[in-house]
């Protein structure tokens, strides 16, 4: 048995410590923080330094999950379409044609 936290479990976790303090902020004042923490995910890929990309990823769940817990969505579930392989054409590794990005190469 792994000592990793599910999604459900982390989840469950950033709510016990960040909850109430997220619904005093509120969903806009939340997402703004979220928004922010995915711009320095954004530097941090930038300049690829692993424990400062560590630390920004965790961020970046972190508010995630503040995120969902105040719009009242499980993670785990909407995280469930892609347990099994590519919700689209359902293979693992996906087969769907490669999209080009809105923005260029970090």
């Amino acid at each position: 048995m792994s000592d990793e936290p599910s999604v459900a479990s982390f989840q469950r976790s950033i709510e016990a410590t960040f909850l109430e303090r997220d619904r005093r902020r509120g969903l806009a004042g939340t997402f703004v923080w979220f928004v922010e923490e995915v711009g320095e995910l954004a530097r941090a890929l930038k300049k690829g330094e692993p424990e400062n990309l560590r630390e920004e990823f965790g961020d970046v769940l972190a508010w995630l999950s503040s995120l969902a817990s105040l719009a009242g969505v499980d993670l785990a579930q909407a995280a469930a379409p892609y347990r099994d392989g590519c919700p689209s054409c359902h293979r693992r590794p996906c087969g769907c044609p490669l999209k080009a990005t809105p923005v260029g190469p970090f």
